[in-house]
């Protein structure tokens, strides 16, 4: 499964309460490679309480610091891929949402790194709350279609996951193995 040069970049994008997370650790187990988990859940938890927009220039900060040693420890051992479970783009679109701006940086570099393949999460799973990180259910379907636009916008290479747990792991392997191919 080595490949030459540096891992290809699988990134878990969407709305809240998709699974996002336990899919990025499911991938990560069954590709044995390295992962990075969300860093904005962190930050939320280390907070304990809710955020602003002023919290967002550390979370992307964050994001980016995660992203870089994740890819870092892929390319010593020679993965073929790593698994974000979310990137700067994902910082970006939810800064939008929520504070109706985002960081120029955040921006410039969600461009910049753009993942290699993003496997989408669609809403038709049950939300399951989860204190200041799931904050509006009312809100999934408008955030979905955020998603899809910038993704669609930038010309990203896309796997929809939708359906079950077990149908969003194997579109997320189908997809995956056809970026690999």
């Amino acid at each position: 499964m080595d490949r030459p040069g540096p891992p290809l970049r699988v990134v878990l994008i969407g709305p809240e309460s998709t699974g996002k997370t336990w899919l990025a650790g499911e991938l990560a187990t069954h590709y044995a490679v390295p992962w990075s988990p969300e860093h904005a859940r962190e930050y939320v938890e280390s907070v304990d309480g809710p955020v602003g927009y002023a919290d967002v220039d550390a979370i992307g900060r964050g994001q980016k610091n995660g992203e870089d040693a994740v890819i870092a420890r892929a390319s010593l051992r020679g993965a073929p891929l790593v698994v974000l479970d979310t990137d700067l783009l994902s910082t970006m679109v939810y800064s939008r949402h929520y504070y109706g701006e985002c960081p120029e940086w955040i921006e410039r570099e969600a461009r910049a790194r753009l993942g290699d393949l993003y496997l989408l999460h669609h809403i038709d799973v049950d939300w399951i709350p989860d204190g200041h990180q799931r904050e509006q259910p009312q809100r999934r379907e408008e955030l979905f279609e955020r998603f899809r636009a910038v993704l669609q916008d930038l010309g990203a290479g896309v796997c929809d996951v939708r359906g079950g747990w077990d149908e969003r792991k194997h579109r997320a392997i189908d997809g995956i193995d056809r970026l690999l191919a």
